[in-house]
């Protein structure tokens, strides 16, 4: 049985011999290296678990030399193992991320011991890791709240750009979740560990934008009395979301165009250029083809964002999702609370039959009001009637049956049943990995399946 995979740098071939031939009947596969530029090599051929690295090496023989190599090296535990017993060179490797340090001549009982503490607690780690992305996975498609079929192909859509680097504009009303639907992308990315930036380019005065973006450096005006980076190099390495980009000034545009093309920039008042890796997510509520024709927006820049569109449709065309969006917003509000929050017959039928024309953001900034007024836990239409007068009595029936609302229970079941079958599907039937995915305790999984019938 393989028990891992060992890399061995060590430049005595007896040694490695040696030490490959006990390592291998233990149960490892091992594959040894004289230098650090085989070593090198090796790696990108075959994927260690775990390196043996010994600091006296061809052709310096110098342990500072292998010592500045370690970081390349420490994706995976590194154990040292040397003929330098010497206390520095310990604490300056276990400083640079080695696991260890073993001097020669090496105890085996001891050396068998460390690599398998250093193997549990490799893999250990990659589980998190794993665990870690599968939960961001299913927070970000969750945050996609809806069963109406404009949010069942926004989540599609999302779910296969994201692992790309494709440029994204997301288009919409006001309100709709265009900044959701950014972070949805940059969470499901190969990028989600690294920073998420956002940028409102409306709402950053043209004369600052331009140093917000680009950053500056010392004396480049007045008041700039040291370097300071920009937003783009904050966003290195991760997503740049540039919010209402509709806005942006004209002379802006031409800079963050060069900026796309060739990857780098200079700071303002800067000669040294930087290089740039980031993923450029865009959105606007503004016709771009309309403002491109009226020469507010330049064509060029136009192509260059619009690697591919997303367009969030207005709350009244996906009344449907509604109830889920308020029962998404009162666990919010209930956890802020630190009591239950529900809306009675009357209030969620009042909600439900509004046209919520500033789409999500006044939906929920309207929920968070009355929820502020209401008492004993029940938003009531006496506590909606106390901030808006002008509300009747909605007719709860006749709301329903125009509109094919189902109720909020029976919504929200609906999306639990389909994001369960699309768990199971994804996981191949595999429970353990599907209960991972959806962020739920396998036996929590295993009522739910119960509950809506969902077994073989």
């Amino acid at each position: 049985m393989n028990k891992g995979r060992i890399l061995l740098v060590d430049d005595e071939p007896a040694f490695r011999q040696l030490a490959q031939s006990w390592l291998q009947n233990s149960g490892y596969q091992v594959v040894t290296t004289a230098d650090l530029t085989e070593a090198r090599q090796q790696l990108q051929q075959f994927d260690a678990d775990l390196i043996l690295l010994d600091l006296s090496l061809p052709p310096q023989f110098n342990p500072q030399h292998t010592l500045q190599a370690l970081p390349e090296f420490i994706a995976r535990p590194v154990i040292i193992l040397t003929g330098h017993a010497e206390r520095q060179l310990a604490l300056d490797a276990i400083a640079l991320g080695a696991w260890d340090f073993i001097a020669k001549p090496v105890d085996p009982d001891l050396l068998a011991v460390v690599i398998k503490r250093a193997l549990g607690k490799h893999q250990l780690e990659q589980e998190l890791s794993q665990l870690k992305q599968q939960r961001q996975a299913s927070n970000a498609v969750q945050r996609l709240i809806g069963v109406s079929p404009a949010m069942e192909a926004m989540r599609t859509l999302i779910q296969r750009i994201a692992p790309t680097d494709v440029r994204v504009l997301v288009t919409g009303p006001s309100g709709t979740g265009k900044e959701v639907v950014s972070r949805a992308l940059h969470e499901l990315s190969r990028r989600s560990e690294q920073a998420f930036v956002s940028v409102h380019c409306g709402a950053i005065p043209a004369d600052l934008l331009e140093s917000e973006l680009f950053g500056y450096v010392k004396g480049a005006f007045t008041g700039a009395d040291k370097d300071r980076p920009g937003l783009l190099k904050l966003a290195d390495g991760g997503t740049l979301f540039l919010d209402e980009i509709g806005e942006m000034p004209l002379p802006m545009q031409v800079k963050l165009l060069r900026v796309l093309q060739e990857g780098t920039f200079f700071p303002v008042g800067g000669r040294e250029q930087q290089k740039i890796d980031l993923r450029l997510i865009s959105a606007t509520n503004a016709n771009l083809p309309q403002l491109v024709q009226k020469g507010l927006f330049r064509e060029d820049l136009y192509y260059r964002i619009k690697g591919i569109t997303l367009e969030t449709v207005a709350l009244s065309s996906r009344s449907q999702d509604i109830p889920l969006l308020l029962q998404f917003f009162l666990e919010q509000l209930s956890q802020q609370q630190g009591q239950r929050l529900k809306l009675d017959s009357t209030a969620l039928s009042w909600f439900l039959q509004r046209d919520w024309p500033g789409n999500i953001r006044e939906l929920k900034n309207t929920l968070e009001s009355v929820a502020a007024v209401a008492q004993g836990g029940v938003i009531s239409m006496a506590d909606i009637s106390l901030l808006h007068p002008e509300a009747g009595t909605p007719d709860a029936t006749q709301v329903v049956t125009q509109t094919g609302v189902q109720l909020l229970d029976q919504a929200v079941q609906q999306l639990e049943i389909r994001m369960i079958k699309q768990a199971l599907e994804q996981c191949n039937g595999n429970k353990s990995q599907a209960a991972r995915q959806l962020g739920l305790s396998r036996q929590g999984l295993l009522k739910k399946i119960d509950r809506y019938q969902l077994a073989d």
